[in-house]
C-alpha cells in the first residue's frame, strides 16, 4: 500500500468518528430566533451550527410543514442528524441557484445575489433589467415551464438549490430533482394574505444567503414607508367607493374581503364595496349583482389586463353602464410592463407594497400625496 494512502484512512477515520448526532431534544431547541413578524407561512430557527426554515403553509390548504435544514458545508461534515429530519439540506455558501417566480427575483435583486441566478422557467416574463441583460449574456438559462421544468437543462446546470413553488403537493419535475439530490425548497410567499407578510419573505432569501442581516435591514425600509403611507391615508377626510375586477367568461372576479388586494384598499383608508366579504382569493360574481351594488362606487382599481376605454367597450358594452367608466376614473397596473411585456406588477409589488400602497393613497386622496409619481398604477388610456 502506498504510504501516502495511510494518511487518507487515518483522517477519515478521525473525521467520521468526531461526527457528532444531532438529537430530537436539541433540535427543539434553538438558541436564537429570526424574528418573523408579519409573515404567517414561515418560521426561522436558529442553532449554534445551522439554522432550520419551517414552511408553515407551502401552498394553499396545505396540512404538511415542511423543514429545511441550512448549514455551511464544513460545518454539515461534522454533524449527524436522524435520517429524513428534513425535507431537504441546504449547504451553503450558494453559488448557483434556480428560482421559478418573478416574486423571487426583486428579492435576489435586492440582496444583490442575482448573480447566483443560472436557471428560470419562462424568462420572458422576468421584468428586472440586470436579470434580462444576465438572460441576453446567457448566464440565466430558460427552464421551460415550471409545472413542466425542464429536468435535464435543471440538472446539467448542477444548482446548489432549487426555490419552488406549488399549487399542491404534486409536481414530478421537483421530484426528479430531489432524486438527483438536488435540495428543492418551497417559497410560499404567493399565499400570504397581508402585504407585509408577503414582502417579509425576503428573510427567507436572507437565510438562505447568508445574508440575514441585508434582509431585516431592507424589510425594516419597506415596513417604515408602507406604515407612513397608512398613517398618512388615515388623515383623510373621506373614503371614497372603490370597485375592482372584471368579467371573465360572463364571471366577474373580484378581490375577496380578506384577500392582499382587499387589504391594500383598506389600508389605503378607502371603502371596497366587497370589504366585508369572506375569503382571502378571489369572489365569483355575476354582472348582475356587480351592477346592483356598483351604484356608489367612485374609482375602479385593477380592471383585469385592461388597458383603455376601446379594450373594455368592445369586451363587453356593459361595462359603459359603471360610473368610473363614465367619469373616466379608471386605473390599471397592466400597462406598466418590462422590456419583454411581463406585468412589473407581478413581478416587484409583493416584495414593494410601499410602492403599492402609495400609489393607491395618491388615487384615492390626491392631496395628502401631491408630489408623488404612481409607480404601478396608471389611468385608463
Amino acid at each position: 500500500m502506498p504510504k501516502n494512502i495511510i494518511p487518507v484512512f487515518a483522517f477519515l477515520f478521525i473525521l467520521l468518528g468526531c461526527k457528532r448526532e444531532v438529537s430530537k431534544n436539541e433540535q427543539e431547541n434553538p438558541s436564537d430566533t429570526y424574528t418573523i413578524e408579519f409573515a404567517k407561512g414561515f418560521s426561522v430557527k436558529q442553532f449554534d451550527s445551522y439554522t432550520v426554515i419551517e414552511v408553515l403553509e407551502p401552498w394553499p390548504n396545505s396540512d404538511k410543514t415542511l423543514k429545511y435544514l441550512v448549514v455551511e458545508k464544513e460545518k454539515l461534515a461534522a454533524l449527524s442528524f436522524p435520517k429524513d429530519a428534513y425535507d431537504a439540506i441546504v449547504t451553503t455558501p450558494i453559488s448557483k441557484l434556480v428560482v421559478t417566480s418573478t416574486t423571487h427575483i426583486p428579492a435576489l435583486e435586492s440582496l444583490e445575489s442575482l448573480d447566483k441566478l443560472v436557471g428560470f422557467p419562462n424568462t420572458q416574463y422576468i421584468s428586472s433589467l440586470p436579470a434580462r441583460k444576465g438572460i441576453k449574456e446567457g448566464r440565466i438559462k430558460d427552464l421551460g415551464q415550471n409545472e413542466n421544468l425542464n429536468t435535464e437543462m435543471t440538472l446539467a446546470l448542477q444548482p446548489d438549490l432549487v426555490v419552488g413553488f406549488a399549487i399542491t403537493n404534486e409536481n414530478q419535475s421537483y421530484d426528479v430533482l430531489k432524486r438527483a439530490n438536488i435540495p428543492v425548497v418551497f417559497n410560499g410567499d404567493w399565499v400570504e394574505r397581508t402585504p407585509l407578510g408577503k414582502a417579509e419573505w425576503i428573510k427567507f432569501f436572507g437565510v438562505l444567503l447568508n445574508k440575514e442581516k441585508e434582509a431585516s435591514e431592507l424589510f425594516e425600509t419597506i415596513k417604515s414607508d408602507y406604515q407612513n403611507a397608512k398613517s398618512l391615508a388615515s388623515q383623510a377626510t373621506s373614503k371614497p367607493k372603490i370597485l375592482s375586477g372584471a368579467l371573465y367568461k360572463d364571471v366577474w372576479y373580484a378581490p375577496a374581503g380578506g384577500s392582499w388586494a382587499a387589504r391594500f384598499l383598506k389600508d389605503a383608508n378607502t371603502e371596497y364595496l366587497y370589504e366585508s366579504s369572506e375569503g382571502a382569493g378571489s369572489l365569483s360574481l355575476s354582472l348582475e349583482t356587480v351592477l346592483e351594488n356598483s351604484d356608489e362606487a367612485e374609482i375602479w382599481i385593477s380592471p383585469s389586463q385592461f388597458t383603455s376605454y376601446n379594450e373594455m367597450e368592445n369586451s363587453n358594452e356593459h361595462y359603459t353602464q359603471f360610473r368610473p367608466f363614465k367619469n373616466k376614473t379608471i386605473f390599471t397596473f397592466a400597462a406598466t410592463k418590462g422590456p419583454t411585456g411581463g406585468l412589473l406588477y407581478y413581478e416587484l409589488a409583493p416584495q414593494r407594497p410601499d410602492l403599492v400602497l402609495k400609489d393607491l393613497v395618491k388615487i384615492t386622496h390626491p392631496e395628502l400625496l401631491p408630489d408623488y409619481s404612481p409607480f404601478f398604477f396608471t389611468p385608463l388610456q
